[in-house]
């Protein structure tokens, strides 16, 4: 048996796991520990005496993966994005952003929730986590809903939807381990991130918008804040502003060198927003449950990649990604048809995964197509075929994908939004939830398209980087 085939057996052995329930984390560790045993043995052509070296090198190789990887600087962003969005909830910084997009928007048809988008977007700009916006806005925006007579699963659906926009808004954790996987500047993927994102909150206004002006009583406007009113909510707001601005120099200054790296961005936001919880009156319980929250997130994800790489240290013994790259390049259909049927693979596959486990298990093998398809990771923009280069067209499908990953955090019956908004509600069941965001499924298929057919979008902020 070659190693490729070993590769495809461990992978569907994989993937039956991960079907009957096994953490992704624990059945990619398995199933790569496993796979490299069998690939080692092989190459001893099954000798039993062989069988115990096999195991030892399988070992030592699987060990040297949570240090050599998990040690990277760039994956120290991932727990200083996550402690900024628990600070400045803590902080008080979320109800002063909800409230400003209120007296600001409420007044639009459907207008208190799409004030909850626009909040959710804000705070996304200071948080990396998806599940920790749509948790902080279930406490925030759905009692504000149910008082002007929102239904309470569109209510729910609305604040699950808005969560997935911090998968996109920089800081992103999720942008971050996409840089890392694929080995692509970590800066110029947060600038990405960052239109595509506000875009996002765009259509999903536009979806509310829409269904408040064909559904009477869908959800009426909210009037009455005079212009006094509404200046006088943008101070308290200001501080969020502040930080976004400081971690986008840091990444990227278009006035002259940047500031520092992006893990030094993080880490001043993160002190900064420290700094203003404390002026709001942070009590140490606060700040012992943001940091518990903080660390509970983070080693949740650490353990995944722990998990996943040595998964993807068995893929590289075993040839699978170079083997599906030159099979994807060899099929005699258009390469923009096939990357459509790779997003549309990632759709399905999101509805047995969760987001980051999904995209840890099949870059390596998808990324390198991808590429291909491209040209090459060095190809320039005139010799490609999408008509960008390959760097570019690495950010372009980080951002693709990342998109996926949002959509497949709403998704039955995986959808992690909506189990936390579920979580956080005993008023609403998991059920509701997710018949609440099923509108938005057309809005982030909308957004995709629009995404796959003007790559500028995606682009122009790091072209100019």
């Amino acid at each position: 048996m070659s190693t490729i085939e070993i590769g495809l057996w461990v992978t569907g052995g994989l993937m039956v796991m991960v079907v009957l329930g096994m953490r992704v984390a624990f059945a990619a560790g398995l199933a790569g520990l496993l796979g490299l045993v069998w690939v080692f043995w092989s190459k001893r052509s099954y000798d039993p005496e062989m069988l115990g070296w096999a195991v030892g090198v399988a070992v030592k190789t699987a060990g040297q993966v949570p240090h050599s990887k998990v040690s990277s600087q760039a994956l120290s962003l991932i727990p200083t994005f996550i402690l900024i969005g628990y600070l400045a909830y803590y902080a008080g910084l979320t109800r002063a952003l909800f409230e400003a997009a209120k007296r600001w928007v409420a007044w639009v048809p459907g207008g208190l929730a799409v004030s909850t988008v626009f909040a959710t977007a804000g705070f996304a700009a200071v948080s990396g986590a998806s599940v920790a916006t749509a948790a902080v806005f279930a406490r925030i925006g759905i009692p504000e809903m149910l008082k002007v007579g929102y239904d309470k699963r569109f209510a729910a659906g609305v604040v699950a939807a808005g969560g997935t926009l911090a998968s996109l808004i920089p800081p992103s954790a999720i942008l971050v381990i996409y840089a890392i996987i694929v080995e692509q500047d970590v800066g110029k993927l947060l600038l990405a991130g960052f239109l595509p994102g506000v875009f996002s909150a765009f259509v999903y206004a536009a979806l509310i918008i829409g269904l408040a002006l064909t559904i009477k009583g869908f959800g009426p406007p909210v009037t009455g804040f005079t212009w006094r009113q509404r200046f006088a909510a943008l101070p308290p707001a200001l501080p969020i502003v502040a930080v976004v601005v400081i971690i986008i120099f840091f990444v990227y200054n278009p006035f002259g060198d940047a500031w520092g790296t992006p893990t030094e961005g993080g880490a001043v936001g993160a002190f900064i927003v420290f700094v203003m919880a404390l002026i709001h009156g942070m009590r140490l319980r606060e700040l012992k449950d943001a940091l518990i929250e903080t660390a509970k997130l983070s080693i949740m994800i650490f353990t995944i990649i722990w998990g996943v790489l040595i998964y993807v240290r068995f893929l590289g013994f075993a040839d699978l990604p170079s083997a599906f790259a030159d099979w994807i390049t060899s099929l005699h259909y258009s390469p923009m048809l096939i990357l459509v049927c790779i997003l549309l693979a990632y759709a399905v596959l999101g509805m047995f995964m969760d987001a980051i486990g999904m995209l840890l298990l099949t870059l390596p093998v998808v990324y390198p197509a991808v590429m291909a398809l491209n040209g090459g990771e060095m190809v320039s923009a005139a010799d490609s075929t999408f008509g960008m280069s390959g760097p570019m067209c690495a950010v372009w499908f980080g951002i693709l994908v990342v998109k996926m990953a949002e959509f497949c955090l709403i998704t039955p019956p995986i959808g992690l939004n909506c189990f936390v908004v579920a979580g956080v509600r005993p008023d609403l069941s998991v059920q509701d939830v997710f018949r609440g965001v099923m509108p938005f499924f057309i809005a982030d298929a909308v957004t995709i398209a629009l995404l796959v057919s003007f790559p500028a979008i995606v682009l122009w902020l790091p072209s100019l980087a």
